[in-house]
């Protein structure tokens, strides 16, 4: 990740009580306020998890790989912004917005076209509202200030 004042991290709960790791960025407002930006793209990878919920250091390394690659590529096309990493519960949680789904499906195959197949599933919802940023940055976002 790029500047570490563009996010921030904290530990959060899943419904069970395990530790859930939340990731949110601050710098969204150019996507957030082009009305184009409005499906959300929730990318899940589910993983064997040790006691703790947490993937062990193959798999997150593999996830932050993974991660760079996707990174990369959206940033020399910005058609979608990554907004919020959830890593906890034997998964990991991508959160996009996006302005096509068929464009991000085609970069995010590109951005992962040197792994091997991955065990992910993708969900798209219109989101115009940006309802779930909104939601995760009230519960986590730890203040630069702090």
């Amino acid at each position: 990740m790029a500047n570490n004042s563009e996010w921030w991290t904290a530990p959060t709960e899943s419904e069970n009580g395990n530790l859930i790791m939340v990731t949110g960025r601050r710098d969204i407002e150019k996507f957030k306020n082009n009305p184009k930006f409005n499906i959300r793209i929730e990318v899940t990878w589910k993983y064997n998890s040790d006691k703790s919920g947490m993937p062990d250091f193959e798999t997150s390394s593999l996830m932050e790989e993974v991660q760079a690659s996707i990174e990369n590529t959206f940033k020399k096309d910005p058609i979608a912004i990554l907004t919020g990493i959830y890593t906890g519960d034997g998964e990991r949680n991508w959160i996009f917005y996006t302005l096509s789904t068929n464009i991000f499906g085609k970069k995010f195959n590109e951005a992962l076209q040197s792994f091997e197949l991955l065990p992910i599933t993708i969900y798209a919802e219109n989101d115009p509202e940006w309802n779930e940023y909104q939601e995760m940055k009230s519960l986590t976002e730890i203040s630069t200030e702090d």
